[in-house]
């Protein structure tokens, strides 16, 4: 499990001081997927490296399975670190070195004997696809397969955290979703926690239990999937489950009504439900149904007769499940 507690990072510019956290609290279980999202300067590369400690905190607690991080001894940070595999936008492996050689090179530097290392080396390659490309060099690899490289050197200290910081931001989105698909994999097979900073709000829909909307070093939402598309009101709602824009609306007609539904609901005759039970026609004006994780969620926007009854039918909708905001008459 991963715990941040108010933490908070100031920086000094000349005579200036740069807040780039600002009380940053987050708790993410074990085994869990949880993404940080936001945009370019809202800190998740601050947030990387205080979750490492290779910043330290101005204030603030970090603890990994209950472990506080912030006020131990180098050698226990040292130990600390070590439970944490790192994944980064680009691999950065040595050119020089061929595939198991890279993924070998974080246990050569503990001293771990050559056998151990042979078969720990073997063991990661086949487990993320790679062992036929063992003699391979950077040079000869694709930009997915390199990833791959990254990830298994990542694993080689058994950690408990993957923190990926940007993983598939410079691949294309075919090897995107195989990286992300392989995430998962090893989540399942391994019970590790995954803890994935990305600006892609796909890699939050393809692979994550939970989410987080990080800006100006807050955290200004936060919850799991299923939570924060639901929640109307909400930022992350319209990003992950974005409508086209506006589409014309008949002249004359009532409210609109923007829905959020998930589950069996998103597969039910929604519209036309309404339509029979209340005797009046329904316009849709925008909508979408996308697949996030497990669960198929629904984003419609609806407009009704002047004459509808409104209370009524959202009374019939929220009874059924579906998170309902009325935007008022045109």
């Amino acid at each position: 499990m991963i715990t941040v507690s108010d933490l908070r990072k100031v920086y000094q510019q000349g005579s200036k001081d740069v807040v780039a956290l600002d009380g940053v609290s987050l708790e993410v279980p074990t085994g869990k997927i949880h993404g940080i999202v936001g945009h370019s300067g809202a800190g998740k590369s601050t947030l990387v490296r205080c979750l490492t400690l290779l910043d330290q905190p101005t204030s603030g607690t970090v603890a990994v399975n209950g472990k506080e991080l912030t006020n131990v001894s180098a050698a226990e940070l040292r130990n600390a670190r070590r439970r944490i595999g790192m994944v980064f936008q680009h691999a950065n492996l040595f050119d020089s070195r061929t595939t198991e050689q890279n993924v070998a090179y974080p246990l050569e530097l503990v001293g771990t004997p050559k056998d151990q290392i042979a078969s720990k080396v073997a063991e990661l390659l086949e487990l993320v696809g790679l062992s036929q490309f063992a003699k391979a060099y950077p040079s000869q690899l694709s930009g997915g397969q390199r990833q791959r490289v990254g990830i298994a050197r990542a694993l080689t200290t058994d950690p408990d955290i993957l923190l990926c910081d940007e993983p598939t931001s410079a691949l294309d989105p075919k090897t995107t979703d195989e990286i992300l698909d392989l995430v998962k994999e090893l989540r399942n097979r391994l019970n590790i926690t995954v803890l994935i900073i990305t600006h892609e709000m796909h890699v939050v829909k393809q692979v994550c239990d939970s989410v987080s909307l990080l800006a100006g070093g807050k955290i200004v939402e936060t919850g799991e999937i299923e939570t924060v598309v639901t929640n109307a009101s909400g930022r992350l709602a319209s990003t992950l489950l974005p409508l086209p824009g506006d589409a014309p609306r008949a002249e004359g007609s009532g409210p609109i009504l923007d829905l959020l539904y998930t589950g069996q609901q998103a597969t039910e005759p929604v519209i036309s439900s309404v339509a029979r039970q209340f005797n009046t026609d329904v316009n849709v004006l925008a909508g979408s149904v996308e697949q996030l994780g497990e669960q198929q969620y629904a984003h419609l926007r609806l407009q009704l007769n002047a004459d509808a009854d409104v209370d009524a039918i959202v009374n019939h909708l929220t009874s059924n499940g579906i998170a309902v905001t009325v935007k008022g008459a045109k």
